[in-house]
């Protein structure tokens, strides 16, 4: 396949230098495509394919007629970071989720933030994710945010910014576990040649994160995954995470609580169990606390969880950091809390709640990016330059109607990574999302998820508005970094066109 012909455009390129030419840290890959015959990287592409499909590697889309499961499309043009790159971002990561959770831990107990005028009273106590049953709760060592998906984006002008914040239940790491398993067994040579960072290691650590959750009295903690069934979106992620930890996959009915403990049934009777790696938001997880016509949790969980004689992640009333609007005051939060300024900035953020922000954002609709704060997936989202003049009036009277529930951003040129599509490289716009699991300290998975947006000229790059992944590299300086071995599998690693073994 030629390179040359790639169309590098306007917008910042992941792979490509503005002259056309590959970037340094993406040569050994470019000179591998361009040494394949005529048609290979197609069949590797159906290979991929094939694989994902006979694997099952499914997400469920609501409200689709056809069928509820979809494969996660897959791109295998990678994206790749380099390592010192790597290290800002992961500075900035650890810097993030450190001033946040300081941020949550203070909103259920001293409120100091709010006194001292950081952020508004209102726009925390008006958030969907605040919990005023949390208000007091002291998780284990203080951590509230265990696992974190932060969407991050790289802007025209070369820099990354935060895109948001997830703390609720991130989902995708699945994917990336899978895309690299799949990206080792149909790009060999390139893995033997290059210093990548591995993410084989992630289920380890977030096993060894759960369990170190549980009481100190326990010597072996029973870890449990609690799903709302087959029906969720993310429901491979969760029966796939179950089984790479070596835990129970358990819906709310498969646990009781009794005695001041949550039990699981099990052919032998009932077990104890001492953390929930819960992904079922905080208004379904116990009906007696929460929403009481939910069938999806444990009733008295909450009670059990506040004794300590159980452990969540994440921790309930941690969400209240995922609200939209309170991420625009995520640079106020890191100063307040670290007295640091933030390592990664955020995209400049208009608060509708704001009077002269709601004022700039109706005059400028067509310009802007507006999001509800609570939605999540590419839903509640108005992309200004795209959208028919019907739509921005539509939008409009909703702001009006509720200005706390809107943000409004610049519309970013996202950077593009080459894409195969029918059967040659088009630049496709992409976000990334790692992963951060916070427990004695906190690990930053190297890479993360790449998201594409497959439509051609679309910023939208989630799975369900038609966006798909890719693999992501992280270059290591050189084979060992910070003790972790870089995944190569060796200088006498053979071709393997098409094998998905």
């Amino acid at each position: 396949m030629k390179l040359g012909e790639y169309e590098v455009g306007s917008f910042f390129d992941e792979m490509f230098a503005e002259n056309g030419r590959p970037r340094a840290i993406a040569r050994p890959l470019a000179r591998n495509i361009e040494s394949l015959p005529p048609g290979e990287l197609v069949n590797r592409q159906l290979a991929a394919d094939r694989a994902l499909v006979q694997s099952g590697i499914t997400f469920n889309v609501y409200g689709e007629s056809a069928g509820i499961e979809k494969t996660l499309p897959f791109d295998l043009v990678p994206r790749i970071v380099a390592a010192v790159e790597w290290d800002r971002i992961e500075r900035g990561l650890k810097q993030r989720i450190r001033a946040l959770n300081l941020f949550i831990d203070d909103l259920y107990h001293n409120q100091k933030i709010i006194k001292d005028k950081v952020v508004p009273g209102e726009i925390v106590t008006s958030s969907k994710g605040f919990r005023k049953q949390c208000v007091g709760l002291n998780p284990p060592r203080g951590v509230w945010c265990h696992i974190t998906g932060t969407d991050l984006v790289r802007h025209n002008d070369g820099q990354i910014y935060v895109l948001e914040d997830n703390l609720r239940c991130p989902s995708g790491v699945s994917y990336v576990l899978e895309n690299r398993r799949l990206m080792k067994s149909l790009f060999p040579e390139v893995f033997a040649a290059s210093h990548i960072r591995p993410v084989s290691n992630y289920p380890i650590r977030l096993r060894d994160m759960l369990e170190d959750l549980a009481s100190e009295e326990v010597s072996s903690p029973r870890v449990v995954l609690l799903t709302p069934g087959i029906y969720n979106s993310a429901y491979f992620e969760h029966s796939f995470l179950a089984q790479q930890m070596g835990i129970e996959l358990v819906e709310g009915s498969d646990l009781v609580v009794s005695d001041g403990f949550v039990w699981m049934r099990t052919t032998k009777g009932f077990e104890r169990v001492d953390v929930i790696y819960r992904r079922i938001d905080d208004d379904f997880i116990d009906p007696e606390a929460f929403r009481p016509d939910s069938m999806l949790g444990v009733p008295g969980l909450m009670e059990v969880y506040k004794s300590g004689n159980v452990a969540m992640a994440n921790a309930p009333g941690s969400g209240v950091a995922d609200d939209k609007v309170v991420y625009a005051y995520v640079p106020r939060i890191i100063k307040y809390y670290l007295g640091e300024d933030p390592i990664l900035p955020n995209v400049p953020t208009y608060i509708c709640a704001e009077p002269d922000d709601l004022k700039y954002v109706l005059e400028h609709l067509p310009e802007l990016v507006v999001k509800a704060a609570n939605e999540s997936g590419g839903y509640g989202m108005l992309i200004g330059p795209h959208s028919r003049e019907e739509e921005r009036r539509e939008f409009a009277d909703r702001i009006r109607a509720n200005p706390r529930n809107y943000i409004a951003q610049p519309t970013l040129s996202l950077s593009r990574v080459p894409t195969l599509v029918d059967g040659h490289l088009e630049g496709r716009h992409v976000d990334l999302r790692p992963y951060i699991l916070y427990g004695k300290d906190i690990f930053v998975l190297p890479g993360g998820l790449t998201r594409v947006a497959l439509k051609k000229g679309s910023l939208v790059v989630n799975s369900s508005q038609g966006g798909g992944s890719k693999d992501t590299w992280v270059l290591a300086e050189n084979p060992l970094t910070n003790g972790d071995k870089s995944e190569n599998i060796g200088p006498g690693a053979t071709q393997m066109a098409g094998s998905t073994a």
